[in-house]
């Protein structure tokens, strides 16, 4: 392919439905999108991008993979890493809150959890577990997913990716329960 062929590989099939759902409310409404993603990787960020005119709904977007990522830029302090337990749907209401707080975007997208190949033995530790929030004026909502996929880690991700999308435009749509 050459530089000036368009791909077609991008975003991935599993979500350019939801992709725009999601970007076409948010162009409609006028509101703002911003995004704090472990597992995902970037994901939901690039899909959100991806989308003509994502400039007028994209605020900015955290892939706050590692421990020293999150103490630099999701508020992390010592009590937080002491208590430490994985991915829940606490620590992603955490990263979600901080994130919008200081994007100014009328929603923020989180995600933790874990893609795999490998895990641990709690629940919220094993492939294919992720916590999912939402926060917004109204509250923060979450969720968490189970995708089945075990250890397949891209699978994986883009499952959390569309589960996040997901659960956004739910939130907007009004149809999240807190």
């Amino acid at each position: 392919m050459s530089s000036a062929t368009p791909s077609t590989d991008f975003p991935p099939v599993a979500l350019r439905q939801i992709l725009w759902e999601v970007s076409t409310l948010l162009k409609s409404r006028g509101e703002t999108v911003s995004v704090a993603e472990t597992a995902a990787g970037g994901l939901v960020s690039a899909c959100l991008l991806s989308t003509p005119g994502a400039s007028s709904i994209y605020k900015g977007g955290l892939t706050l993979y590692t421990l020293p990522s999150r103490i630099a830029y999701a508020g992390w302090t010592q009590e937080t890493i002491a208590n430490y337990k994985g991915p829940t749907t606490d620590i992603v209401k955490g990263l979600a809150k901080h994130v919008r707080g200081e994007l100014e975007s009328t929603y923020t997208v989180a995600e933790s959890g874990t893609a795999g190949p490998t895990g641990g033995a709690t629940r919220n530790r094993k492939p294919g577990y992720c916590a999912l929030a939402v926060d917004c004026e109204s509250g923060s909502f979450v969720k968490e997913v189970e995708t089945g996929l075990g250890g397949e880690r891209v699978g994986n991700m883009v499952q959390f990716a569309f589960e996040a999308l997901s659960l956004l435009k739910a939130v907007i749509e009004g149809e999240a329960r807190l």
